[in-house]
C-alpha cells in the first residue's frame, strides 16, 4: 500500500476552498488581487491545480466596489466554468459589508441559484426574530440543491446558531459552517487556539465544518481543521502572506503552501467531485 493509501485511511479528504478576493482589499495592497471576472477565473485555474476544489467568489462592480448584483455573478460564474469546468465548486457570497440589507441577500441566492453560497448568520438573522428568514433560506437552497454554508464570526456567533440547530429552527446535518479566526476591524491575526473553543462547542452539530484565518497563521489553523475532520478556507480575502509570513506572490502560492502543510500532517486533499458528493449538488 502507497504512503498516500495508507494517509487516506487514517483521516478523511480535506477540503480547500481559495477565496481570492473578499469584497474589501483592492489592487493597491496586492497587484494579483483579482476583481474582473476573467482574472477571478485565472485564479481559479491556477488555485484548482494548486489543490482547491472550490472557489468563494466576490464580484465588484465598475469601480470595482463590492457588489451582489445577480449579472455580475453569472458572468463571473461562467468564467470560472469556461476555465475550469466542473473541477471546482463556485460558491457565492451574501455578505453585505454593510450596503445590503438582509432581504437584498436573500434575494441575490434567489435570483442567481448557484450551487453553493455562503451566508452570515450576523447578516441575514442578525436578531432572535430573524430565524424564520434564515430557516426558509435553507429551505429554499434545500429545493433548489445549492449547498449553504452559515459564517459564525465569533463564539457568538457559533452558540447562537447551534442553539438554533439544537432548537430544529435549521437542520445542522443540512449545512456547513465556517468558522472565522481573526478580523478586519479592529485588525486581528488568527491563531489556531482561538478557533478550538468553537469547533469543540458545536462542530459535531453540522454536517461538515470550515475554517478560515486572518494572517499568516492562517494554514496552521488549516491543518488544526483538517486535524480535526474539518475543512479550510484560504486565500487574498483573509491573508496575503505565506506561513513564513513573507508576501505571497499569489492566491495559488497561499493554496499551494496550504496543501503542503495538509500533506505534512498526513492528510489527504479532497476534490469537487467529493466535495459535491458530501453536500449532495452532484450533477449541478
Amino acid at each position: 500500500m502507497s504512503d498516500i493509501e495508507q494517509r487516506g485511511r487514517l483521516y478523511p479528504p480535506t477540503f480547500i476552498a481559495v477565496a481570492p478576493n473578499g469584497g474589501r482589499r483592492t489592487k493597491a495592497q496586492h497587484p494579483a488581487l483579482p476583481i474582473t471576472a476573467e482574472e477571478c477565473a485565472q485564479v481559479a485555474r491556477e488555485a484548482q491545480s494548486a489543490g482547491a476544489a472550490m472557489i468563494h467568489l466576490h464580484v465588484r462592480d465598475a469601480q470595482g466596489r463590492h457588489s451582489l448584483d445577480p449579472g455580475r455573478y453569472r458572468e463571473a460564474i461562467a468564467a470560472v466554468r469556461d476555465a475550469v469546468g466542473p473541477r471546482m465548486v463556485v460558491q457565492i457570497t451574501t455578505e453585505s459589508i454593510g450596503m445590503y440589507a438582509p432581504d437584498e441577500q436573500v434575494a441575490v441566492v434567489k435570483a442567481v441559484k448557484p450551487e453553493a453560497v455562503s451566508v452570515a448568520l450576523r447578516e441575514i438573522a442578525p436578531n432572535e426574530s430573524d430565524a424564520k428568514r434564515l430557516s426558509d433560506l435553507l429551505a429554499f437552497c434545500e429545493d433548489e440543491r445549492i449547498a449553504p454554508q452559515i459564517i459564525a464570526y465569533d463564539r457568538t456567533d457559533a452558540d447562537r446558531l447551534a442553539r438554533w440547530a439544537h432548537a430544529r429552527v435549521v437542520d445542522g446535518r443540512q449545512v456547513s459552517v465556517l468558522f472565522v479566526g481573526g478580523r478586519y476591524d479592529p485588525p486581528t491575526q488568527a491563531r489556531p487556539a482561538d478557533l478550538v473553543p468553537m469547533i469543540e462547542s458545536c462542530a459535531d452539530v453540522y454536517r461538515d465544518f470550515m475554517v478560515c484565518a486572518f494572517g499568516p497563521r492562517e494554514a496552521g489553523c488549516g491543518v488544526l481543521a483538517g486535524l480535526l475532520g474539518g475543512h479550510v478556507r484560504c486565500g487574498f480575502e483573509n491573508n496575503l502572506a505565506l506561513p513564513d509570513g513573507s508576501p505571497a506572490q499569489d492566491n495559488a502560492a497561499v493554496v499551494a503552501a496550504q496543501a503542503r502543510a495538509l500533506s505534512a500532517a498526513g492528510l489527504t486533499l479532497g476534490d469537487a467531485i467529493a466535495l459535491r458528493s458530501l453536500w449532495g449538488i452532484e450533477g449541478r
